[in-house]
């Protein structure tokens, strides 16, 4: 951004008025070179005070430095002055007009301020000065439509066009602007031209015939396609724009047919297959017809072409769309066939056997999904919870063992730490506590926050009457998170129990029972174990008659109504 600001000239073609050159001596430019690079380095070190000084300074020895204007424009604008940096980059770019970056920044400026003239002034002198830059033309075009001056639009497309050479965008933001001003003679010659710049390029062809048809002239277009056709029998895009043709025509047995000419045809590509499929439904949707003939035309191409799985995979996409979840899931498993690793599609068939609470499709869709993509964590995760459901131990373990020893630097550190955790519950329904509670530790260090982990930690410590203190601050956490949930209020209210807190701990046990707690056996037992502690032996056998009738099978529970005091287990 920095520029010599030794030499000025006397421009006749500025934008703002400029004063006869100074011309300074050797010892003035010395003194002028040094004060402003001692600005430029007090700047680089956030010296902003500093540096604004030096550079009024620079301007004290040459008023019309462009660099120094420039500079002390910024300053002006970060103040929010915004008059003072405007008329302060306004000179800078009169003294040096040749400088494409005090120009363009002042351009910016000007549409910030919503003084578009004067931008556009500045912008056409630009484009003559700097004909290399082609964004001062893309600029002008902007600001142009902004303005609707359509003709100056048209005038900036075709000077774009002249350094460019004729192409497909510009030419239909031409056919666009003609049709907007209603000369669809010029918008249809614009169509024309292109395919005589590209006569052998049979999409300008097509396009045409789109156009044609998009605006009533239904003949023109016929021929169009036709003519592409006989040069190209195979030719996707003319096939499919031959489709429409019918559809739009109400000749829908040809649009069938047509369609299928394309979609069951070999040569044609899946890529191309998928986007006609995509503007087969964009069209139906469009015009609100039925799913049924979308569906029925999905169902062919699939048994036609049984090798690709983005058919398949868009099929289901769109069957999810209009809530037909059953009929998606046997073609989401049609996909994991073609393409064991895809992975989207794997996860897809989870979500919907989860909704229906079916551990047996989990696993029967993570078990290969795992050996298909090894690094893949989330399938790990939903076959441990499937296992786990199954009451298979041993399977749960395992699957979680080999997740974690896919873990990278780059792994989510919130999913670890649900590994860890499960296998902290797995180690304890071993009885191996020290694993279980070594492996909860572990779960903590990658999720402090891990609300699972830190409930079951705690709660099996308090079980063990060990380490109260730990269980108290990690149980905490989770009911200052979940002040609501009725398992934590649990493990909360019997850590306090264990502690000798028994008032606090009737406060969270009543808690516990208002948020659901009252359909567990083992919180309404702890219910009536605390009652007990707190002198209210009626509510105490109260909540154990209530636990012992939910069948909560213990023979402490009995001994407790039989002798009508707490025994601890």
């Amino acid at each position: 951004m920095l520029v010599s600001c030794g030499t000025t000239r006397k421009t006749n073609n500025s934008e703002f008025p400029v004063t006869e050159p100074i011309s300074l001596s050797p010892d003035q430019q010395r003194r002028y070179d040094y004060f402003f690079l001692e600005a430029v380095r007090l700047k680089e070190q956030q010296d902003y005070t500093g540096a604004f000084g030096l550079l009024q300074h620079c301007l004290d020895i040459n008023p019309q430095a462009a660099s120094a204007l420039y500079e002390i424009s910024q300053y002006y604008m970060f103040l929010r002055q915004l008059p003072q940096g405007q008329a302060a980059l306004e000179k800078a770019v009169a003294y040096a007009p040749d400088n494409y970056w005090y120009c363009q920044g002042l351009v910016v400026l000007y549409q910030q301020q919503t003084e578009l003239d004067k931008a556009v002034t500045l912008l056409e002198k630009m484009a003559v000065r700097f004909p290399e830059k082609q964004e001062v033309l893309f600029n002008l075009l902007d600001i142009y439509n902004r303005q609707e001056k359509y003709d100056d639009v048209i005038a900036t497309l075709n000077r774009i066009e002249l350094r460019t050479g004729k192409n497909e965008q510009i030419t239909m933001e031409k056919f666009r602007i003609y049709l907007q001003i209603k000369d669809d003679k010029k918008a249809f010659q614009e169509i024309e031209s292109l395919v005589r710049e590209y006569p052998v390029d049979m999409r300008y062809q097509v396009i045409l015939g789109d156009v044609y048809l998009q605006h009533g002239k239904k003949q023109e277009a016929y021929d169009t396609y036709q003519k592409v056709l006989a040069v190209e029998p195979d030719n996707p895009m003319a096939l499919f724009s031959m489709a429409s043709y019918y559809d739009v025509t109400g000749q829908k047995e040809l649009y069938e047919q047509q369609l299928d000419t394309l979609l069951l045809n070999k040569k044609v590509d899946a890529d191309t297959k998928v986007n006609v499929m995509r503007q087969v439904i964009v069209q139906n949707e469009e015009a609100s017809k039925d799913s049924t003939q979308v569906i029925n035309l999905f169902n062919r191409v699939i048994q036609q072409d049984s090798d690709d799985a983005q058919i398949p995979m868009l099929y289901a996409q769109y069957l999810l769309s209009k809530n037909m979840e059953a009929a998606t899931v046997p073609v989401l498993e049609q996909v994991v066939d073609i393409d064991p690793t895809n992975k989207a599609a794997r996860m897809m068939l989870i979500a919907a056997a989860v909704k229906k609470e079916d551990y047996k499709q989990i696993i029967k869709v993570c078990e290969p999904g795992i050996e298909a993509n090894p690094d893949a964590l989330e399938f790990y995760y939903y076959l441990a919870i499937a296992y786990n459901q199954a009451e298979q131990t041993d399977s749960v373990l395992s699957v979680t063992k080999r997740a974690l020893e896919q873990v990278t630097p780059e792994s989510r550190k919130e999913v670890v730490s649900d590994f860890y955790s499960i296998l902290g519950d797995m180690y304890h329904s071993k009885g191996l506590s020290q694993e279980s509670y070594a492996a909860y530790d572990s779960a903590l260090v990658y999720n402090p926050s891990n609300i699972g982990a830190l409930n079951n930690y705690a709660y099996y410590l308090s079980v063990e009457r060990r380490e109260l203190d730990k269980a108290e601050e990690m149980s905490y956490k989770t009911v200052k998170a979940e002040p609501n949930n009725a398992t934590y209020l649990d493990t909360y209210a019997w850590i306090l129990f264990e502690k000798g807190k028994y008032a606090e701990a009737r406060i969270y046990i009543d808690n516990a029972i208002k948020n659901g707690g009252n359909k567990s056996d083992v919180v309404v037992e702890h219910c009536g174990d605390i009652y007990f502690m707190v002198g209210d032996v009626e509510g105490a056998l109260k909540y154990w008659k209530q636990a012992l009738d939910m069948g909560r099978d213990s023979k402490v529970l009995k001994q407790k109504l039989e002798k009508k005091k707490y025994i601890a287990e």
